[in-house]
C-alpha cells in the first residue's frame, strides 16, 4: 500500500490555509488512489525534542540505530523511507522554517543513516519520491513584490536533495496577512496546485 506524508509545521495547526492546501494535495492524490495510506506529524502539537547531549553523542560514536538516543531519530526517518509522497506544510517564520521543523530536519538528516559522503560531500541515501512544499507568509518573499528575503526555499531544497528527494515543487501563499492579497495567493495556489501533475487535477483527468 502506498502512502504520503504530511508534515505540518504551522503554529495554527489544522486550521492553517497551508495545511489545507496539503489536504487538497492528499485529496487529489486519494482521488486516483484510494487505497493511499495518510501519515500525518503535526509539529507544533507534538513538538520534536530538543537535540540532547545523548543524541549528540550518539552520532560522534556512530552508535546503532537500536541506541535509545535514536528512538525519536528513526521514527522520523522511517515515516520518510516508508512514504511514497511527502508534503511539507510550514509558514515561513524570519526568513526561514520555523523552530519545530528546523528540529525534524536536524532528525531526519543522519549520518550514514539518510545520507553519506562521498570526496567530501553529502550523498543521499533515500530513493527519490515527489515532495511538494506549501509554504504560508503573511508577508510577500517571492516575486516582483517581494519585500523580505527567502531563505527557506533554497534551504529545504539543500536539506531534501542532501537525503536523496530531488523532485520537489513549491507552492507559496503569501500575503496572507493581508486579505486582498490573501484571497489572490490562494487563488493562485490553487490553480498552482491543480497544474501539478503529481499531486493537482491534471494527474486525477489524466489517471497517471
Amino acid at each position: 500500500m502506498k502512502s504520503v506524508l504530511l508534515v505540518n509545521a504551522s503554529p495554527q495547526g489544522p486550521a492553517s490555509r497551508a495545511y489545507g492546501m496539503a489536504r487538497k494535495a492528499t485529496d487529489n492524490l486519494l482521488s486516483t488512489e484510494p487505497d493511499i495510506r495518510l501519515v500525518e506529524r503535526h509539529l507544533s502539537a507534538n513538538s520534536p525534542s530538543p537535540i540532547s547531549g545523548a543524541y549528540a553523542d550518539a552520532i560522534v560514536q556512530r552508535a546503532r540505530r537500536e541506541t535509545p538516543a535514536f528512538v525519536e531519530s528513526e521514527t522520523f526517518i522511517q515515516d520518510v523511507i516508508g512514504c511514497d509522497y511527502l508534503i511539507i506544510a510550514t509558514p515561513m517564520h524570519n526568513f526561514t522554517v520555523p523552530a519545530s521543523l528546523k528540529l525534524w530536519i536536524d532528525y531526519v538528516l543522519r549520518d550514514e543513516r539518510t545520507f553519506t559522503r562521498r570526496d567530501g560531500y553529502k550523498v543521499g541515501l533515500l530513493a527519490d519520491r515527489p515532495a511538494l512544499v506549501i509554504v504560508g507568509s503573511g508577508g510577500m518573499h517571492n516575486g516582483p513584490h517581494a519585500r523580505q528575503p527567502d531563505y527557506l526555499s533554497p534551504y529545504l531544497t539543500h536539506v531534501l536533495t542532501t537525503i536523496g528527494i530531488s523532485s520537489v515543487a513549491f507552492i507559496y501563499l503569501q500575503g496572507m496577512a493581508r486579505q486582498d492579497a490573501a484571497e489572490q495567493s490562494l487563488v493562485s495556489a490553487d490553480r498552482q496546485l491543480a497544474a501539478n501533475p503529481v499531486f493537482g487535477l491534471v494527474s486525477a483527468v489524466a489517471g497517471s
